[in-house]
């Protein structure tokens, strides 16, 4: 009887284990993406966000949309049977309507941390049914961003002032301020934010903008090229009075890696304070 009971939980666990398999799976965030490939569960993913290009071979499944313009039916089309949507993905209505089409949506939690790294590799495994290959990941995920913040503290000491620009249009800037990313990754690397007196991605006039006097402008590198040239930037007056401008002191880096703060954080962590120490150097 005793064997019977066991082949039977074998059987279940069998079964439950070959329907999780045949889940057909969206990654709506390119963190997401990352940690799919990353957990070895790449084969289950039928789509993805715009955002989400790396690794390179994300760019083959087909693009649903921007992560927080998504329409129903881009992603209805790939016929998912498992959503994985970072927070802040949306707009509402179109979530509505792929919980009442039957779909299974999960939301991933998306805080800009070394904790919340971790967090999220394990909120995806625990969707995805591997839990001890997410675990793994975790653990080595914490143990590479625990090194590089090690590497980077001492450099706190004399920070690089470091202005996060997204934008540049009409006479006005678009900053990365506090509780963004940006100003988490800058303090990751060892920086100093130019713009921590403000609060999330703000516009600033020029004056504004000037009076930061950041020693070093940091931008995304995006697909197509950058929105301003390097010429371009240090055209504009505002720029050009600030230290940065007059020794025109720029780094860009892909944006998913810089911000999307998956299993790739500790690299850019390392590459951008070694970015800063060459600034400060300078």
């Amino acid at each position: 009887m005793r064997g019977l009971v066991t082949l039977c939980a074998a059987l279940l666990v069998s079964a439950a284990a070959a329907q999780a398999e045949s889940k057909r799976v969206i990654a709506i965030g390119s963190s997401l993406t990352e940690i799919v490939h990353a957990l070895g569960q790449q084969h289950r993913l039928v789509g993805r966000d715009r955002s989400s290009t790396w690794p390179p071979e994300a760019a083959d499944l087909p693009d649903v949309g921007y992560r927080r313009a998504l329409s129903p039916e881009g992603v209805l089309s790939v016929a998912p049977d498992l959503i994985l949507a970072l927070e802040g993905s949306g707009p509402p209505e179109t979530i509505a309507v792929l919980q009442e089409a039957g779909v299974d949506y999960v939301t991933i939690a998306d805080e800009f941390s070394r904790d919340g790294v971790i967090d999220k590799i394990r909120a995806v495994g625990a969707a995805l049914g591997v839990e001890a290959e997410a675990e793994a990941l975790a653990a080595e995920t914490a143990r590479r961003l625990d090194r590089a913040l090690a590497q980077t503290s001492a450099a706190q000491d004399t920070p690089v002032n470091v202005l996060f620009l997204l934008s540049a249009r009409g006479g006005e800037f678009v900053v990365g301020g506090a509780e963004t990313q940006a100003d988490t990754i800058i303090r990751m690397a060892g920086g100093k934010n130019a713009a921590a007196d403000v609060t999330g991605f703000k516009t600033m006039t020029p004056e504004a903008m000037a009076a930061t006097a950041p020693d070093v402008i940091l931008m995304m590198e995006r697909q197509g090229g950058p929105i301003l040239s390097e010429e371009e930037l240090f055209a504009l007056p505002a720029v050009r009075l600030t230290p940065a401008g007059r020794n025109r002191a720029l780094i860009r880096m892909p944006g998913a890696y810089l911000l999307g703060f998956g299993p790739r954080t500790a690299d850019a962590v390392m590459d951008l304070s070694a970015a800063l120490r060459s600034v400060r150097g300078s």
